[in-house]
């Protein structure tokens, strides 16, 4: 492997596939993922915050990344946005009994803002979704949902390339590019997205709206 200029390191490896399982279920990858060094945000975070929710969803929604309360606590969607997903998936009608949840990227990326003593989300680099792939490809090939819902455009890129805007292709079931079971996939904006807002309520009420579409098309 070559070097980097006259440090004589290694460069930096991007992709988590030699750390995935061979075999075995959502328990082994949840085991597996633990120890991965994929791309370099392992470092940092607390640790691997792997999805969580029944192993045969119908339904999965995908995420971003952790956040810090999801990076202390090693869940998904425990945080203020996570707190206002669930407000908004019953207000939907959605059973989170019958839902898995997780995220494109799986190690919190931050920085440190020293002045208040809080980490502060920083949104991932293509690069590092792109490392991190293989372990959603992993959950929706063993959770094999009917309907993958992505919520905001780091998620949306993971399962629908580059071109992927949540303005332009939100709200409209469609055929996930490449699954052969016949999964779709909506799109719908983060609930972190929602929290930022400045016209809130209607951006709230878009989510549900976008969910509601989800929970009519199983």
């Amino acid at each position: 492997m070559a070097g980097t200029g006259d440090r004589g390191t290694a460069p930096e490896e991007y992709d988590a596939t030699p750390y995935l399982p061979s075999r075995g279920g959502l328990p082994a990858h949840r085991e597996a993922a633990a120890e991965c060094r994929g791309c370099p945000l392992h470092r940092d975070a607390t640790g691997t915050v792997f999805g969580r929710g029944a192993p045969d969803a119908r339904l999965m929604l995908v995420g971003e990344q952790p956040g810090d309360q999801e990076d202390r606590e090693g869940l998904p969607f425990v945080g203020p946005a996570g707190r206002l997903l669930h407000r908004a998936l019953a207000e939907a009608g959605i059973d989170e009994e019958d839902l898995y949840v997780t995220n494109a990227v799986k190690h919190f990326k931050f920085v440190r803002d020293e002045a208040r003593g809080r980490r502060i989300h920083k949104t991932p680099s293509v690069r590092e979704t792109l490392a991190c792939r293989p372990w959603l490809m992993a959950e929706l090939r063993l959770v094999s949902p009917e309907l993958v819902v992505v919520l905001g455009a780091t998620a949306g890129r993971a399962l629908l390339g580059s071109s992927f805007r949540v303005g332009t292709d939100r709200g409209v079931p469609r055929p996930l590019p490449d699954a052969a079971d016949g999964t779709r996939v909506l799109a719908t904006v983060h609930p972190s997205a929602v929290l930022r807002a400045r016209d809130r309520q209607e951006m709230y009420a878009g989510l549900v709206a976008d969910l509601r579409t989800a929970a009519d098309a199983l």
